[in-house]
């Protein structure tokens, strides 16, 4: 049994507004399970292919009150690019964010509802416009391990600082879990959605990952098709039903 990375969830006060900006950012295609939700995909896309991780931006009344721990790291293919991209995105609604950077070669900005997310000047002929999806956490080593058992993507890189991780395909974004002091105060309003293949058990998948280190988040809803559960530094992340 294994599961993948399938898609990012993104809470959003107006999840069709919020959509249109992540699709023009990404130039991606936008559509709706129902009101509420708004999905993004590649044209074309034929769900799930590990060359892209999608978006679900659902819509939710609760504030942003703190830095995400999840945000995604956009790609460019240079640094002329890169400064083009910005440009584009701050005309599209984006704005200046300061998280404690300092002189770093990437840009921080934050999307219309002041989720954060950078503009790298790297990457995009490899992996499409989103490079990387970035998970703070205080243990990398840890979080590589439990991951890396979790899904069957590769794990690249593991250090004291960051670990990183990417389909077993060698395509799509890479996930990165990197170190920082901030401790998690609230649920994560960007968090991760991974799903299992179409011949697993979805409840024996469940019962793994539990074994691994995760555990049960109860939301009170008997009447979802998926599980919620947290990995072993509690942030919470989606098991899909099996596809």
């Amino acid at each position: 049994m294994a599961t993948r990375l399938v898609q990012i969830n993104m809470k959003a006060h107006d999840d069709a507004a919020l959509g249109g900006f992540w699709a023009e950012a990404l130039g991606w295609s936008v559509s709706s399970e129902g009101p509420g939700v708004t999905n993004l995909e590649p044209e074309g896309f034929v769900y799930p292919d590990p060359v892209a991780v999608c978006i679900d931006l659902i819509a939710s009344t609760e504030p942003k009150t703190v830095k995400n721990r999840v945000h995604l790291d956009l790609a460019a293919t240079s640094a002329t690019d890169q400064a083009e991209l910005v440009a584009r995105l701050r005309d599209l609604g984006a704005t200046p964010a300061d998280v404690g950077q300092g002189d770093v070669p990437w840009t921080v900005l934050a999307d219309p509802e002041g989720n954060e997310f950078c503009v790298l000047d790297s990457l995009r002929p490899e992996t499409g416009p989103i490079a990387t999806v970035v998970v703070d956490c205080t243990d990398p080593r840890a979080m590589a391990r439990f991951w890396g058992e979790a899904m069957d993507w590769t794990v690249h890189k593991v250090t004291d600082h960051h670990a990183v991780l990417r389909s077993a395909q060698g395509v799509g974004p890479y996930l990165q879990f990197l170190r920082t002091p901030d401790p998690k105060t609230t649920w994560n309003r960007v968090h991760l959605d991974i799903r299992p293949y179409p011949q697993d058990d979805p409840e024996a998948e469940a019962a793994r990952l539990q074994a691994l280190g995760a555990t049960a988040v109860d939301l009170g809803a008997a009447d979802i098709s998926w599980t919620v559960l947290a990995d072993p530094e509690g942030n919470e992340f989606c098991l899909l039903a099996p596809g």
